[in-house]
């Protein structure tokens, strides 16, 4: 894969921009008991491609058991470390 000067390895991050996510299916999902849709990459590598409320889209890539957790509102929590790829 190609890296793009505005490519970047992230810490945790949060958005509320987040318009629909497409998973690969390296992912596990699992609800919290307090409501919170959990997914759980099961290998590294594992992508999530986000359609952003600005119309733009991100390719997202996270390394084994990291996490993408949806709370209500359509707040989105992304876990550390991962990639953000302007697509």
């Amino acid at each position: 894969m190609k890296k793009h000067p505005t490519d970047r390895l992230i810490n945790q991050t949060f958005s509320n921009r987040v318009e629909r996510a497409e998973f690969d299916s390296n992912w596990k999902t699992r609800i919290s008991s307090t409501g919170y849709v959990i997914y759980v990459a099961q290998r590294d590598n594992a992508e999530v491609e986000l359609l952003l409320s600005d119309g733009s889209r991100r390719l997202v890539i996270f390394p084994e058991n990291g996490k993408v957790i949806v709370g209500g509102g359509g707040t989105t929590h992304f876990s550390k470390p991962h990639l953000t790829i302007n697509l």
